[in-house]
Formats: C-alpha cells, sequence, structure tokens
C-alpha cells in the first residue's frame, strides 16, 4: 500500500472500518438486535444468562463439542474413573473391616418392623385397604450405626459429609431434623422430646426413657404419615404416648396421650412377668389437623396402642395400634391399624447377606407409601364420589410446613422490620417473635429501649406465625396494623398473645410518598405500590369443595402511598436486603397479576424468555461475525 509502512497499525484500522460500515449498511437489524442484547445484560443479566447465552452459542457449534467430549470421555473412561474407582473400593474395604459404634440409652434396641396397615372407611362410604409397611424402633437418646443398616440421630460426619454417608452411614436413617420442631437440635430427639413435653406442661424427667416407632429415612427419601413416641416412667413402665402425625402437605400436629392406670392397678402392683398381660395406652382427643381432604377438621379420635416392648423394656412384643376418627356426631368413619407382621429383626445381627435379603425385600416400600395413598384417594373421589373438603391453614398447635424460597425472603424481611418497629416503640414492650417454616433462628426476643430503664408497666408481646403463607400476605397490605389484625381475625396466619398491644406497637404515622435517590429503586416501588392488592380471607375451618362462599367486593378508597415496610427497607435496609426485597415483591406481584398468582410459573416464564434472548444473541453474533467476512 502506497505510503504506508510495512509495520503501520492502519492496514488493520482500515479492515475493522470497512466491517463496520458493511455491517452498519447491510445489517442495520443485526446492529440494533446487538444493541439491545447489550443493554439488556447490562441491566438485567445475570449468571444464568451468560450460561444459557454459552449453551445456546455451543449448540451452534455441537459438532466440535461433540468431537471434543468423545476425546473427553476415552479420558475419562482409561484415566480417572479407574483411579477413582480404586480409592471407592479401598474405602468400602476399610470401612468394612472398622466396627461401626452405637451409644445405646437404656435397655432397649433398635429393631426393623415388617409390619402391615389396614385403612377401613364405614361412613359415609365403605372402602378397605391394607399395605405392608416397615418401620424403625430406636431408642430415644441412642446415636451412632447399627452394622451399616441403621443411623440414629449422628451428627458426627458434619464435616466430611458426604464421604462419611457412602462409606460408614447407614441404609435407614432417623435423624431428629425430621420430627417434633423444625431444625436440629443440639440434644437430638432427646432435645425434640423435651421441648415438646415442656411445651404440653409436662416436666420431661417424668418419662426418663423413651422408644420412637417411625417410617425411616430410607436414602435421602423419607415419607412419614405418623410416628408413635412411647415415654416411659422411670420404673420403665409404658405411660404416654406422642403421635406426631403429618399430612401429605408438610404439615404436623403432635398429640400427647396419657395412660390411665386405674384398669391396670393389679398388674402394676404385682410381679412382672412375660406372661403378665400387654401394657396398653388408651385415650380420646378432638381433631384440629387436616389430614385428608375427604374428612373435614371436625370430629375425634380415640386410640388403642399395645406397649412394643417387654417387661422392664427389654425384648420385643410387636407393634399394635389402632387409631378411630370419629365424626362429630358420633359415627365411627374410619379404623387404621398397624401391626407387627412376622419377627422384629436385629440391625445388630445381620450378616452380609441377610442384609442384602432384607434390602431386597424391602427397599421399596418407603418409595411406595405416597403413591398408594394417591391410588386411594383416586378410588374415594372417582369410584366412591367422597365429598373433597380444602385444607384450612394450621392452628396454633399445629406445625406449618416448609416455607418456600419467596417466603423465607419475605421473613427475613419482615424479621429486620419488626425489630425495627420495636426498637422505635416508646413504651416498655418486648416481643416475642416466632417464625415458621424457618429452620435457623426460629425464635427471637426484641426489646424496645424504655423496656430497659422502667420495670413498671412492661408489656410482653408474643406474635407467632402460623403458616408461612402470612409472609406473602402480609407484604400485600399497604398498613401494617390492618395486615396483623386482620390475618389474626380472620384468615388465622398468625397468633397474638395480647392484641391489644398492637396499636401500641404498629399505630404511627403513615409512610411519606415515594422518594428515592435511584431511578432503579423509584421504578421498582413504584410498580409495587401500583401492583399491591389487599389478599382475600382466608376460611379458618375446613371448607366444602362443592360450595362457594359469596363474599362481596371490597374497594380500597384510602390513599395508598407505599407501605411503612417498603418505607424502611428503601431508608434503612442493607443493599443486599433492599434488592431482594423489591424483586421478590415485584415478581410477587406481577404472578398475581399475570400468572395466576403463581410464582413458580411466572419464573417459568422468565426462564423461556431468559433461553429466547440467550438463543438470539447467539444468532446475531453469528451473524456478526458472517458480516465481518
Amino acid at each position: 500500500m502506497d505510503g504506508v509502512f510495512e509495520d503501520s497499525s492502519w492496514p488493520q484500522i482500515i479492515r475493522i472500518l470497512d466491517g463496520a460500515d458493511h455491517i452498519f449498511h447491510h445489517g442495520t437489524r443485526v446492529f440494533l438486535a446487538f444493541a439491545f442484547i447489550l443493554l439488556y445484560y447490562t441491566l438485567m443479566g445475570s449468571w444464568l444468562d451468560l450460561l444459557l447465552g454459552a449453551v445456546a452459542i455451543g449448540f451452534g457449534h455441537r459438532h466440535a463439542l461433540l468431537t471434543f467430549a468423545i476425546y473427553l470421555g476415552k479420558f475419562l473412561c482409561t484415566g480417572l474413573i479407574p483411579i477413582a474407582g480404586a480409592i471407592a473400593m479401598g474405602l468400602l474395604s476399610v470401612s468394612h473391616l472398622l466396627k461401626p459404634i452405637i451409644d445405646l440409652k437404656g435397655p432397649a434396641q433398635p429393631y426393623l418392623m415388617p409390619c402391615k396397615t389396614t385403612h377401613t372407611r364405614l361412613f359415609p362410604k365403605k372402602h378397605s385397604f391394607g399395605y405392608s409397611y416397615l418401620v424403625v424402633g430406636v431408642p430415644v437418646g441412642s446415636t451412632g450405626n447399627v452394622n451399616g443398616m441403621l443411623m440414629i440421630d449422628d451428627q458426627s460426619y458434619a464435616s466430611w459429609n458426604l464421604l462419611y454417608k457412602l462409606f460408614r452411614g447407614g441404609w435407614y436413617t432417623v435423624n431428629d431434623a425430621d420430627y417434633m420442631q423444625r431444625g436440629h437440635n443440639a440434644h437430638g430427639l432427646r432435645g425434640k422430646l423435651d421441648e415438646y413435653l415442656k411445651s404440653q406442661g409436662v416436666e420431661p424427667s417424668a418419662y426418663p426413657h423413651a422408644y420412637l416407632v417411625t417410617a425411616a429415612r430410607f436414602l435421602g427419601y423419607h415419607f412419614n404419615p405418623v410416628s408413635f413416641w412411647y415415654l416411659y416412667s422411670e420404673d420403665r413402665i409404658l405411660s404416654a404416648i406422642v403421635l406426631e402425625v403429618n399430612n401429605t402437605f408438610d404439615e404436623r400436629r403432635p398429640y400427647l396421650v396419657l395412660r390411665d392406670f386405674s384398669p391396670d392397678s393389679q398388674y402394676l402392683t404385682g410381679p412382672r412377668s412375660e406372661d403378665t398381660p400387654l401394657s396398653r395406652v388408651k385415650g380420646s382427643w378432638a381433631k384440629d389437623f387436616h389430614v385428608s381432604p375427604f374428612n373435614s377438621r371436625k370430629g375425634a379420635y380415640s386410640l388403642i396402642a399395645s406397649d412394643p416392648l417387654g417387661p422392664g423394656m427389654e425384648g420385643f412384643r410387636g407393634i399394635d395400634v389402632t387409631i378411630n376418627l370419629n365424626s362429630s356426631k358420633g359415627h365411627t368413619k374410619l379404623v387404621t391399624r398397624l401391626f407387627s407382621q412376622g419377627e422384629a429383626i436385629d440391625p445388630a445381627a445381620m450378616g452380609p447377606v441377610a442384609k442384602m435379603r432384607f434390602l431386597l425385600t424391602w427397599c421399596w416400600v418407603g418409595f411406595a407409601t405416597f403413591p398408594r395413598i394417591v391410588k386411594e384417594a383416586a378410588v374415594l373421589f372417582f369410584k366412591r364420589e367422597l365429598h373433597v373438603w380444602y385444607r384450612p391453614e394450621p392452628l396454633k398447635e399445629s406445625l406449618g410446613r416448609h416455607a418456600t424460597k419467596t417466603e423465607r425472603q419475605l421473613e427475613a424481611a419482615f424479621r429486620h422490620y419488626l425489630k425495627f418497629l420495636v426498637e422505635q416503640c416508646q413504651k416498655p414492650m418486648s416481643v416475642r417473635y416466632v417464625s415458621s417454616g424457618i429452620l435457623a433462628n426460629s425464635e427471637e426476643t426484641f426489646t424496645s429501649p424504655p423496656w430497659h430503664g422502667s420495670v413498671e408497666d412492661r408489656r410482653l408481646l408474643e406474635l407467632k406465625v402460623l403458616t408461612p403463607i402470612f409472609y406473602t400476605r402480609f407484604v400485600r397490605y399497604a398498613h401494617d396494623f390492618e395486615a396483623i389484625f386482620t390475618e389474626f381475625m380472620d384468615s388465622a396466619t398468625i397468633w397474638v398473645s395480647e392484641p391489644q398491644l398492637l396499636p401500641d406497637l404498629l399505630l404511627k404515622k403513615g409512610s411519606p410518598p415515594l422518594q428515592s435517590a435511584s431511578l432503579k429503586d423509584y421504578l421498582f416501588f413504584k410498580s409495587i405500590q401500583y401492583l399491591r392488592r389487599r389478599p382475600e380471607k382466608i376460611p379458618s375451618v375446613s371448607t366444602s369443595a362443592d360450595t362457594k362462599a359469596d363474599e362481596a367486593s371490597t374497594v380500597d378508597i384510602r390513599d395508598l402511598r407505599m407501605s411503612s415496610m417498603d418505607a424502611y427497607i428503601l431508608e434503612h435496609a442493607q443493599p443486599t436486603l433492599k434488592a431482594i426485597y423489591r424483586s421478590t415483591l415485584l415478581r410477587l406481584f406481577v404472578a398475581d397479576h399475570f400468572a395466576l398468582g403463581n410464582v413458580a410459573f411466572l419464573d417459568f416464564c422468565i426462564l423461556l424468555w431468559r433461553i429466547g434472548i440467550a438463543w438470539a444473541c447467539a444468532a446475531t453474533l453469528k451473524q456478526t461475525a458472517n458480516a465481518v467476512r
């Protein structure tokens, strides 16, 4: 090129300008699309968008990727996989040589118990079925591994969880996190039981021995309709039972049934032997927990349960439990029974062949429990045409389901906001907050500044959230007092110990008009303010699926500025909490208006949108590259 040195950079610059001119004149749509995608990734992009974009670009070069995958597979097969297999075999051999350690508390032994369960519906239509069922029995307070078959309340492998589960864990596990209150307890199953007994006004020392009969977790899967905690006195006499009932909605209700000793007094005062009649616990109580859609929450239960252990809690006599459900009018509607079928098996005495035979026989039972329930429900609905009842939210004595991701995020914001309200309170007040569906830090107490300066006129307030749905409902109200009072009185999603104290905590000057130094915050919270709608009332009792209540529509004529919680988040929250809160609320309210109120469905639609953007990005880059050429 005349007038241009050989080492000059002008040829490269000219080629770039020529390519840009070619794109501008021959690919205007490509240029605009590229600009839009760049703007989208700058303002709203995330790691997921980058990943989807990489996948879309890779799909355009799938032949090269396939060749690379073939070579990588050959390398793994000839190198890493044999080495990993040798290491695994070595670890398994070492684990087989190590003796499992089990720390037993009390004379009772762990057992694997083959059983059968039967359900007989007598009213309003007859229906019966029976299935094989497997439960395990463990002494409460014991920990450790029983011969590689049963792991009891063992948390010693927390630092190397995966390897321990693979090579030293048991096939069946009973862990305190699956029972009673949500989350772990430092004292395991015994700690969970003691906490529950104290909540019922019972001293745990009255029952120093306990034996849990339950469906254990198998290979990480757990579905357990009911567990039985057999409680024994210091003399090792069966004195009470705790029935821990779980429904298919992930809710839980424990019932404490005390034994009436008067019918058995003649046997308790004399010497006991193997011929002594089985000790039994009989009792009845009102039903207050929704279990089946074919029964309302009314009625009563009655129980007859035999002592599964022999005299002195030694040996094993078998499981035999009968539970009757009676209607509110006294009709026997349902009879359920769980009883042993064959001899109980001591896992500590099982050899390799016995283990393999047992696992092949019973490994499928736990996985089949829920499909069996669905099958029988289909028969009751389609063939028997039984009446269906909607599920009401749980009462104060029950445990709500686990919180969803959205509910957990809003719970964190609500907790910070409640703490702020208490710190701003001018009365000496202590607020005990009990969350729902949250595993960590489920309870917390906040105190106002005047609480520490005056011992007179102190006020104690407890707010117990009964179901995680409270968090998504609270943010839909524009006024705090209305939200708490309505959810307490009408929808029963929260319990308040002293409702008359709510005005001292919640009534204050309304939030100011929306003001924000950030355009992004302004747009988010303005959209939230516009989309916010007061939630409908939740029935606190079982309602029929056949009838629909005629509810008058209401129009809120108040000036709906941003809510006080929105204002707190905007002014006082940390940037991370603020970003999570505004994003969660906007998704929630958009789902209310455009996605049938289902956040998961909205997230799926957003995922499809992101996939489309990633595909368009890959296509645009390909067209740009072709245009440059």
